[in-house]
Protein backbone atom coordinates (compact mmCIF):
# COMPACT_ATOMS: atom_id res chain seq x y z
CA UNK A 1 0.00 0.00 0.00
CA UNK A 2 1.37 3.33 -1.16
CA UNK A 3 0.32 6.28 0.70
CA UNK A 4 0.85 9.52 -1.42
CA UNK A 5 0.29 13.09 0.12
CA UNK A 6 0.71 16.52 -2.29
CA UNK A 7 1.61 19.63 -1.48
CA UNK A 8 2.57 22.90 -2.99
CA UNK A 9 0.00 23.91 -4.31
CA UNK A 10 -1.79 27.68 -3.25
CA UNK A 11 -3.12 30.90 -5.29
CA UNK A 12 -0.44 32.55 -8.40
CA UNK A 13 -0.55 35.30 -11.03
CA UNK A 14 -0.67 34.23 -14.64
CA UNK A 15 2.56 34.05 -15.57
CA UNK A 16 3.85 32.68 -12.36
CA UNK A 17 5.44 29.34 -11.14
CA UNK A 18 4.30 27.10 -8.62
CA UNK A 19 6.13 23.84 -7.32
CA UNK A 20 4.09 20.83 -6.37
CA UNK A 21 5.45 17.65 -4.16
CA UNK A 22 3.76 14.68 -4.03
CA UNK A 23 5.67 12.69 -0.97
CA UNK A 24 5.25 8.76 -0.60
CA UNK A 25 5.38 6.66 2.34
CA UNK A 26 4.72 2.94 2.77
CA UNK A 27 5.96 1.36 0.12
CA UNK A 28 9.43 2.91 -1.98
CA UNK A 29 8.39 4.99 -5.14
CA UNK A 30 11.27 3.20 -7.20
CA UNK A 31 9.07 0.47 -8.35
CA UNK A 32 6.30 2.43 -9.20
CA UNK A 33 5.78 4.95 -12.26
CA UNK A 34 4.40 8.65 -11.61
CA UNK A 35 1.86 10.66 -12.94
CA UNK A 36 -0.07 13.63 -12.28
CA UNK A 37 -3.71 14.47 -12.90
CA UNK A 38 -5.72 17.36 -12.80
CA UNK A 39 -9.47 18.18 -12.37
CA UNK A 40 -10.97 21.58 -13.15
CA UNK A 41 -14.38 22.59 -11.95
CA UNK A 42 -17.15 21.00 -13.74
CA UNK A 43 -14.72 18.92 -15.95
CA UNK A 44 -13.61 15.95 -15.72
CA UNK A 45 -10.12 14.51 -14.09
CA UNK A 46 -7.51 14.64 -16.93
CA UNK A 47 -4.14 13.84 -17.67
CA UNK A 48 -1.12 16.12 -16.92
CA UNK A 49 2.07 14.51 -16.50
CA UNK A 50 4.11 10.75 -16.24
CA UNK A 51 7.24 9.73 -15.50
CA UNK A 52 8.18 6.11 -15.32
CA UNK A 53 10.22 4.32 -12.52
CA UNK A 54 13.86 5.79 -12.86
CA UNK A 55 12.78 8.94 -14.50
CA UNK A 56 14.26 7.92 -17.64
CA UNK A 57 10.81 9.01 -19.44
CA UNK A 58 8.65 11.14 -18.81
CA UNK A 59 5.19 12.07 -20.73
CA UNK A 60 3.05 15.43 -21.26
CA UNK A 61 -0.27 16.74 -21.94
CA UNK A 62 0.30 18.94 -25.05
CA UNK A 63 -1.64 21.95 -23.49
CA UNK A 64 1.05 21.71 -20.39
CA UNK A 65 4.30 20.72 -22.32
CA UNK A 66 7.34 23.27 -22.51
CA UNK A 67 5.98 24.76 -19.10
CA UNK A 68 5.67 21.91 -16.56
CA UNK A 69 8.38 19.76 -15.70
CA UNK A 70 7.74 16.22 -13.93
CA UNK A 71 10.82 14.72 -11.97
CA UNK A 72 10.88 12.27 -9.26
CA UNK A 73 13.56 11.80 -6.14
CA UNK A 74 13.60 7.97 -5.43
CA UNK A 75 16.12 8.23 -2.75
CA UNK A 76 13.56 10.80 -0.79
CA UNK A 77 10.61 8.81 -2.06
CA UNK A 78 9.07 12.18 -3.70
CA UNK A 79 7.64 13.06 -6.91
CA UNK A 80 7.65 17.02 -7.88
CA UNK A 81 5.91 19.02 -10.78
CA UNK A 82 7.17 22.21 -11.66
CA UNK A 83 5.02 24.46 -13.37
CA UNK A 84 6.18 27.60 -15.24
CA UNK A 85 4.19 30.43 -17.13
CA UNK A 86 0.80 29.39 -15.75
CA UNK A 87 -2.30 30.30 -17.02
CA UNK A 88 -5.71 30.80 -15.98
CA UNK A 89 -6.63 27.79 -17.34
CA UNK A 90 -4.26 25.96 -15.52
CA UNK A 91 -6.55 26.51 -12.50
CA UNK A 92 -7.28 22.60 -11.07
CA UNK A 93 -7.24 20.29 -8.35
CA UNK A 94 -3.84 18.70 -8.93
CA UNK A 95 -3.33 14.82 -7.64
CA UNK A 96 -0.80 12.41 -7.87
CA UNK A 97 -0.85 8.65 -8.35
CA UNK A 98 1.29 5.88 -8.28
CA UNK A 99 1.02 2.99 -11.01
CA UNK A 100 3.05 -0.22 -10.20
CA UNK A 101 5.55 -1.31 -13.06
CA UNK A 102 8.67 -0.77 -15.05
CA UNK A 103 7.31 0.02 -17.96
CA UNK A 104 9.71 2.34 -20.08
CA UNK A 105 6.66 4.46 -21.33
CA UNK A 106 4.56 5.78 -18.05
CA UNK A 107 0.93 5.12 -18.64
CA UNK A 108 -1.05 8.35 -19.48
CA UNK A 109 -4.83 6.44 -18.55
CA UNK A 110 -5.34 7.35 -15.16
CA UNK A 111 -7.23 3.81 -14.85
CA UNK A 112 -3.35 2.24 -14.48
CA UNK A 113 -2.58 4.15 -11.53
CA UNK A 114 -3.62 2.11 -8.53
CA UNK A 115 -2.85 4.79 -5.92
CA UNK A 116 -4.28 8.33 -5.72
CA UNK A 117 -3.25 11.21 -3.18
CA UNK A 118 -6.01 14.30 -2.18
CA UNK A 119 -4.97 16.60 -4.22
CA UNK A 120 -3.66 20.39 -3.92
CA UNK A 121 -5.53 23.20 -4.93
CA UNK A 122 -3.88 25.57 -7.65
CA UNK A 123 -5.28 28.39 -8.79
CA UNK A 124 -4.12 31.01 -11.34
CA UNK A 125 -5.50 34.57 -11.29
CA UNK A 126 -5.61 36.94 -14.18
Amino acid sequence: QVQLVESGGGLVQAGGSLRLSCAASGRTLSSYAMGWFRQAPGKEREFVAAINWNGSNTRYADSVKGRFTISRDNVKNTLYLQMNSLKVEDTAVYYCAANPGFYYSPSVSEKTYNYWGQGTQVTVSS
